[in-house]
């Protein structure tokens, strides 16, 4: 609006001014004044106007191309802080981010973010610009009341230049900092009202600008996108969590079933032999049965460190993946290393896929472990394209796939990984030769595709 203003007195000013001079020169000029001195007269007054109104449009430029840079470092200041918020999806550090962000961008000193239940009240407050100590001494969440509950019954945003003149500013607790200017934008998800920004005292003690206002209702339009996939994200993780509950719940079963009748059949055996009395015998079953067992706890053992290693919560695929590799080093005496090209950021996985690759590669060291010899091992994750390649690979040993190693009961490793990565859209094949080492290798689809 100020440009068009500038536009348009760009041309009509100077015409204006000359019709005036000229008006100035022929009925008061030229009457009273000789030829020479009423011209310079008209041409000094048409100097100054020209100079006059040169310097008000430089100024007015000056302005609006203050406003200009202004907007431009608002507008991106929004593109980072939104870019921020799609980098998390832990809801937990989203609501923490939304409020850090916030208070940032229009340069306040306190910020808050009410979450709302289903029922539509506040039922957690995340603060920005306080101490733990402060926020403890405040106490118990708002009720809604004064200028927090006008927010949530008008829904739309309240901007107050001073708290304490206004009526609705009651109900602050006894130790609640005190608190001047205030803005507050309800955060909107298609109709629905998931929370609040509160933000209070303007860092350079003025009060909150209808720019400001513009400003965080648009970042809250965003917060509000990132606050619903990440609790979309959260209730897909957990449903992939049950899923895979389930699964490790059949596995044990099945492997747990099949030991107990080996054990059950061996026992069986050696009273049978002790009640011949040939405790040669006898005693070769028991040092089978004593093997057995140590090869069970030795699978117990790690099975706990696997079902240990969670992914959520405020903890990605890739650093619980390389705290479990640690730990079976340390358990193991396998070293094991994590390769990955080009960076953790190219893999976007979903969370069942996370699940289920965390488990494969937990699956591929436990053979590792009981059967390679190895003392080295590597597990490479390399993007191509619209894939991850996965592979899992020892310096041991190595087996001939067509002649599978025997052993007292049936082994699933294998086929359970392949199941695995097909339900999540993926393949896996396995390499190996005798002495040569074995290699697994997972494809599995990424949910965006790295360009």
């Amino acid at each position: 609006m100020e440009l068009r203003h500038l536009k348009w007195g760009g041309l009509l000013l100077p015409v204006a001014a000359f019709i005036a001079l000229e008006f100035l020169y022929i009925a008061v000029l030229e009457p009273r004044l000789p030829v020479f001195w009423a011209r310079v007269t008209a041409l000094a007054a048409l100097i100054a106007v020209a100079f006059t109104v040169g310097w008000w449009f430089t100024r007015r430029l000056e302005h609006v191309q203050r406003q200009a840079e202004q907007h431009r470092e608002r507008l991106h200041a929004l593109h980072e802080a939104s870019l921020s918020l799609t980098a998390e999806l832990s809801q937990e550090a989203i609501l923490q981010e939304v409020v850090d962000l916030s208070r940032r961008l229009v340069r306040a000193r306190y910020g808050a973010l009410g979450v709302l239940d289903e029922d539509g009240n506040i039922q957690s407050l995340i603060t920005s610009g306080m101490t733990r100590e402060e926020r403890a001494r405040i106490g118990s969440l708002p009720q809604g009341r004064g200028l927090l509950g006008a927010v949530l019954q008008e829904k739309r945003p309240i901007r107050v230049a001073d708290v304490q003149k206004d009526p609705r500013a009651v109900g602050f607790p006894p130790h609640h900092p005190p608190m001047k200017s205030f803005l507050g934008v309800p955060v909107v998800s298609k109709g629905r009202v998931l929370g609040n920004l509160y933000l209070a005292d303007k860092e350079n003690g003025g009060e909150f600008s209808a720019e400001d206002e513009e400003l965080l209702t648009m970042f809250a339009t965003q917060a509000a996108i990132a606050i619903e996939n990440a609790r979309l994200y959260a209730q897909v993780r957990t449903l992939a969590t049950l899923a895979e509950r389930e699964r490790i719940a059949r596995e044990m079963h099945d492997g747990l079933a099949q030991v107990l009748t080996y054990v059950n059949t061996k026992s069986l055996a050696v009273r049978e032999l002790l009640h011949r009395g040939d405790l040669e015998t006898a005693q070769t079953e028991l040092e089978q049965l004593a093997e057995t067992a140590r090869e069970v706890y030795a699978d117990v053992r790690e099975a706990i460190l696997g079902l240990r290693t969670t992914i959520g919560q405020g903890r990605s695929f890739f650093p619980a993946l390389q705290g479990y590799l640690q730990r079976f080093t340390e358990q193991c005496g396998v070293q094991v290393e994590l390769i990955i090209t080009p960076s953790p950021e190219a893999f976007p996985f979903s969370p069942e896929s996370e699940i289920q690759l965390l488990r494969i590669v937990q699956e591929a060291l436990t053979n590792v472990r009981k059967h390679a010899h190895a003392t080295r091992a590597w597990v490479r994750f390399v993007a191509d394209g619209s894939w991850a390649i996965v592979t899992i690979e020892d310096n041991g040993h190595g087996f001939d796939p067509d002649r599978p190693r025997r052993s007292p009961w049936p082994c699933f490793g294998l086929q359970t990984m392949l199941e695995r990565a097909e339900a999540v859209g993926g393949v896996l094949s396995v390499e190996s030769r005798p002495g040569e080492g074995t290699r697994i290798t997972a494809r599995i689809p990424l949910t965006h595709p790295q360009a």
